[in-house]
């Protein structure tokens, strides 16, 4: 089945590029979700007319994600946990502990957009990496201390 991307989708492809993907994967939940639509004549010449302006957002979008990636690479997030023996954490500094942090900071980033591979459990510093666009990935410095 081919679909008209109406929106960047990990693994997939970019807004505005038509691609082959399995028919249930189309139908129950690209097309449902507003993702993609079906790839006919109508929607291809729609989607050829709004090349220009597709092209703009997506070239607006990856400077407005470098400037937020500037301004994360500057800070330094630093999250007391409570710490047992050996320095181990008695719970783990998750994506949303990150998020909820940044936001104290004033910068709102989905949780989502955070990629950990597995939740901290020790205190140290760590780079995490914020994935903020497809070709823009952010590192922040996490400090975890022992606290409260």
């Amino acid at each position: 089945m081919k679909v008209i991307l109406r929106q960047d989708v990990d693994e997939l492809g970019l807004e505005g590029t038509i691609v082959t993907v399995k028919e249930g994967y189309g139908r129950n939940y690209l097309i449902p979700k507003g993702f993609a639509l079906l790839a006919n004549t109508g929607n291809i010449k729609l989607i050829e007319s709004q090349k220009k302006k597709i092209e703009a957002n997506r070239l607006k979008a990856k400077e407005d994600a470098e400037k937020v990636a500037r301004e994360l690479e500057a800070m330094v997030i630093t999250i007391a946990q409570k710490v047992g023996e050996e320095d181990k954490l008695y719970g783990s500094v998750t994506s949303m502990d990150i998020a909820d942090e940044i936001e104290k900071k004033g910068m709102s980033i989905d949780r989502k957009k955070i990629v950990l591979d597995k939740p901290i459990k020790t205190l140290g510093e760590f780079e995490v990496k914020i994935k903020l666009h497809s070709q823009v990935v952010a590192t922040v410095k996490v400090a975890v201390v022992p606290g409260a």
